[in-house]
């Protein structure tokens, strides 16, 4: 079973000069740390103007410096808005494709919609349409990593004449795809176009398996692929703090856990926000309120035994990979850190000792199903062309 670690850049208020700045040097100091250690992912979000809760917005530029300071981590864009209005398809296969060269090969390639009306709104997006505008810009994606010249595309959401979109991708046919998903029908979906599940829905290890099943079901009688290749993996999300002493692990890790579900719930369902004023911390410590499954009670908070054995609870119910989030709320850089090298001394070794077996027994178990899967692949729709494309050159002015 893989490991990761996930990343938000969250900030509570107050904020004071360099906050920022202290919040993505100290990221990176932790993702560097986690690649020495040997954490298989890198997970980092695209969010817009979600104060507090996600300081990410440019991922690309944070996943680009970590490519820099790590030799070996995968790097997981944990995930690329989609629809049109967030990001062209031209620009993000353009984006990747640098990635996975200054990487040498390391990134996977997430993607999603978004649900928050702050985000929705900011870029004039229709709720109703971005889950259309998620799969046909996927599509088209995928198209560009591997038609040389890219043939165009007319859709429902954008357009594109006939483009040679370059660079490509080291890996091939293209890095990984996968979806986020929140709920069961993102999972059925996600193995119905044959690509990985990145699930945020925090579940405890019996709701897993039923996650794992029913997406290896699915992806097995009913996967149409998006891609050029299929990426048959579904990921968990956890918290993660770790200490010898179990309390202490709590008291680390607890609170920035609660805020990041509280923060979570003011972005996405409960909360009326006024943008650059509204105080979410002050909020929570004034009413604090957990969404289900984000009270430390599924998670990878507590003593190396503790976490030990909810990890193989994890690996036991299918899932191929577990996610930490530790960089929440007001949790200390130190903190993070500690746990880290504790969690990599006391608990990684027995789960690294059995995955070379395991991803040797799965790939086995799956190749005759993947081979069916992609033979129902479609057809890309093409648009017609009356002879090949010359653009004439503009004039220098």
């Amino acid at each position: 079973m893989k490991l990761g670690t996930f990343y938000e850049h969250q900030l509570p208020r107050p904020w004071k000069e360099g906050s920022e700045l202290k919040l993505f040097k100290d990221a990176l100091d932790q993702v560097e740390l986690a690649d020495k250690l040997g954490i298989d992912h890198l997970w980092e979000v695209e969010h817009h103007f979600l104060e507090e809760y996600a300081h990410s917005s440019a991922p690309e530029i944070f996943l680009a410096a970590a490519s820099q300071r790590t030799k070996q981590i995968r790097l997981g864009h944990g995930i690329t808005l989609l629809p049109p209005g967030y990001n062209h398809p031209a620009r993000v296969a353009e984006r990747i494709a640098t990635l996975d060269l200054v990487s040498g090969g390391r990134v996977e390639f997430g993607t999603g919609e978004s649900s928050a009306e702050l985000e929705l709104g900011g870029f004039n997006i229709p709720r109703a349409d971005k889950r259309e505008m998620w799969q046909e810009s996927l599509g088209a994606i995928a198209r560009m990593f591997v038609e040389d010249p890219f043939l165009g595309h007319e859709g429902k959401y954008f357009s594109m004449p006939v483009r040679n979109v370059v660079p490509k991708p080291v890996q091939k046919p293209h890095p990984p795809l996968w979806v986020a998903c929140s709920r069961r029908e993102t999972i059925h979906l996600a193995a119905k176009l044959g690509i990985g599940a990145l699930t945020f829905a925090f579940v405890s290890p019996e709701e897993a398996r039923q996650w794992v099943n029913d997406y290896y079901t699915t992806l097995e009688n009913e996967c149409e692929p998006i891609g050029y290749a299929i990426n048959a993996n579904i990921a968990i999300v956890t918290g993660f703090m770790c200490d010898e002493n179990a309390e202490l692990a709590h008291k680390m890790g607890e609170e920035g856990l609660k805020f990041f579900s509280y923060a979570l719930g003011h972005h996405y369902a409960f909360g009326k926000h006024q943008p650059g004023k509204t105080n979410i911390w002050n909020n929570f410590k004034a009413s604090p309120f957990t969404l289900p499954g984000m009270d430390g009670t599924n998670s990878c908070v507590g003593s190396p035994d503790q976490i030990r054995t909810r990890l193989r609870e994890f690996e036991e119910a299918g899932v191929d990979q577990v996610v930490f989030i530790s960089q929440a709320g007001n949790n200390k850089h130190e903190d993070i850190c500690s746990s880290l090298n504790l969690f990599a001394e006391k608990v990684m070794p027995e789960f690294k000792e059995r995955e070379q077996n395991r991803a040797h027994q799965k790939a086995e178990r799956m190749a005759p199903i993947l081979e069916k899967a992609m033979k129902r692949k479609p057809e890309p729709k093409i648009p017609k062309h009356d002879g090949p494309t010359v653009v004439q050159a503009g004039m220098l002015v």
